[in-house]
Protein backbone atom coordinates (compact mmCIF):
# COMPACT_ATOMS: atom_id res chain seq x y z
CA UNK A 1 0.00 0.00 0.00
CA UNK A 2 1.21 4.12 -0.23
CA UNK A 3 2.23 5.52 2.67
CA UNK A 4 1.95 9.36 2.90
CA UNK A 5 3.59 10.90 5.61
CA UNK A 6 3.60 14.64 6.56
CA UNK A 7 5.98 17.06 8.43
CA UNK A 8 6.99 20.30 9.32
CA UNK A 9 4.05 21.54 10.90
CA UNK A 10 3.99 23.76 14.68
CA UNK A 11 3.38 26.50 16.44
CA UNK A 12 3.78 30.39 14.54
CA UNK A 13 2.47 33.82 15.42
CA UNK A 14 0.38 35.28 13.19
CA UNK A 15 2.07 36.74 9.71
CA UNK A 16 5.12 34.01 10.41
CA UNK A 17 5.60 31.18 8.09
CA UNK A 18 5.94 27.37 7.83
CA UNK A 19 7.06 24.79 5.30
CA UNK A 20 5.34 21.48 5.63
CA UNK A 21 6.37 18.52 3.44
CA UNK A 22 5.00 15.18 2.68
CA UNK A 23 6.73 12.28 1.26
CA UNK A 24 4.86 8.89 -0.44
CA UNK A 25 6.58 5.54 0.05
CA UNK A 26 5.15 2.34 -0.95
CA UNK A 27 3.82 -0.05 -4.14
CA UNK A 28 2.88 2.21 -6.75
CA UNK A 29 3.75 3.14 -10.44
CA UNK A 30 3.24 6.61 -10.28
CA UNK A 31 1.73 9.50 -8.51
CA UNK A 32 -0.65 11.56 -10.47
CA UNK A 33 -1.42 14.84 -8.28
CA UNK A 34 -0.86 15.70 -4.68
CA UNK A 35 -2.44 18.03 -2.37
CA UNK A 36 -3.07 19.61 0.93
CA UNK A 37 -6.04 19.76 2.93
CA UNK A 38 -7.39 21.19 5.91
CA UNK A 39 -9.73 20.50 9.07
CA UNK A 40 -10.67 22.95 11.66
CA UNK A 41 -13.12 21.71 14.98
CA UNK A 42 -16.47 22.04 13.99
CA UNK A 43 -15.77 22.80 10.01
CA UNK A 44 -15.69 20.53 7.00
CA UNK A 45 -13.00 19.51 5.24
CA UNK A 46 -11.52 21.77 2.42
CA UNK A 47 -8.88 22.15 -0.16
CA UNK A 48 -6.19 23.99 0.15
CA UNK A 49 -4.03 23.72 -2.62
CA UNK A 50 -3.19 20.80 -5.15
CA UNK A 51 -1.15 20.33 -8.51
CA UNK A 52 -0.74 17.92 -10.72
CA UNK A 53 1.15 15.68 -13.55
CA UNK A 54 1.39 18.95 -15.64
CA UNK A 55 2.90 21.26 -12.87
CA UNK A 56 -0.80 22.89 -13.05
CA UNK A 57 -2.09 24.31 -9.64
CA UNK A 58 -4.87 25.53 -7.85
CA UNK A 59 -5.40 27.16 -4.56
CA UNK A 60 -8.59 27.97 -2.10
CA UNK A 61 -9.57 31.49 -2.50
CA UNK A 62 -8.76 32.12 1.08
CA UNK A 63 -4.72 31.43 0.62
CA UNK A 64 -3.98 32.70 -2.82
CA UNK A 65 -0.58 34.91 -2.62
CA UNK A 66 0.03 33.75 0.49
CA UNK A 67 0.90 29.53 -0.20
CA UNK A 68 2.58 28.05 -2.84
CA UNK A 69 2.53 23.93 -3.38
CA UNK A 70 5.23 22.58 -4.97
CA UNK A 71 6.46 18.99 -5.76
CA UNK A 72 9.69 16.93 -6.10
CA UNK A 73 8.58 14.17 -8.46
CA UNK A 74 12.09 12.06 -8.27
CA UNK A 75 11.10 12.01 -4.17
CA UNK A 76 7.58 11.51 -4.42
CA UNK A 77 6.96 14.61 -2.62
CA UNK A 78 4.99 17.75 -2.22
CA UNK A 79 5.30 20.80 -0.33
CA UNK A 80 3.20 23.93 0.63
CA UNK A 81 5.15 26.71 1.75
CA UNK A 82 2.51 29.17 3.91
CA UNK A 83 3.73 32.48 4.50
CA UNK A 84 1.61 35.59 6.14
CA UNK A 85 -0.34 33.24 8.27
CA UNK A 86 -3.31 33.96 9.76
CA UNK A 87 -5.14 32.68 13.53
CA UNK A 88 -7.91 31.40 10.34
CA UNK A 89 -5.46 29.06 9.23
CA UNK A 90 -5.21 26.61 12.30
CA UNK A 91 -6.06 23.27 11.29
CA UNK A 92 -4.99 19.88 10.86
CA UNK A 93 -2.94 20.01 7.59
CA UNK A 94 -3.68 16.48 5.42
CA UNK A 95 -1.66 15.31 2.31
CA UNK A 96 -3.67 13.64 -0.33
CA UNK A 97 -2.20 11.61 -3.17
CA UNK A 98 -3.23 9.96 -6.44
CA UNK A 99 -1.49 7.18 -7.16
CA UNK A 100 -1.43 4.55 -10.00
CA UNK A 101 -1.51 0.93 -8.40
CA UNK A 102 0.98 -1.85 -10.47
CA UNK A 103 -2.81 -3.10 -11.12
CA UNK A 104 -3.08 0.06 -13.30
CA UNK A 105 -6.26 1.53 -11.03
CA UNK A 106 -5.61 5.32 -9.68
CA UNK A 107 -6.08 5.06 -6.00
CA UNK A 108 -6.40 8.03 -3.50
CA UNK A 109 -4.70 7.92 -0.38
CA UNK A 110 -4.18 10.28 2.23
CA UNK A 111 -1.31 10.96 5.48
CA UNK A 112 -2.30 11.36 8.86
CA UNK A 113 -2.16 15.06 9.56
CA UNK A 114 -0.08 17.28 10.86
CA UNK A 115 -1.21 20.78 13.28
CA UNK A 116 -0.48 23.79 12.01
CA UNK A 117 -1.27 26.74 15.06
CA UNK A 118 -1.28 30.07 14.40
CA UNK A 119 -1.26 32.52 17.37
CA UNK A 120 -2.48 36.57 17.50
Amino acid sequence: QVQLVESGGGLVQAGGSLRLSCAASGRFVSINSMGWYRQAPGKQRELVADIRNGGSTNYADSVKGRFTISRDNAKNTVYLQMNSLKPEDTAVYLCNAAALTPQWKVNAYWGQGTQVTVSS
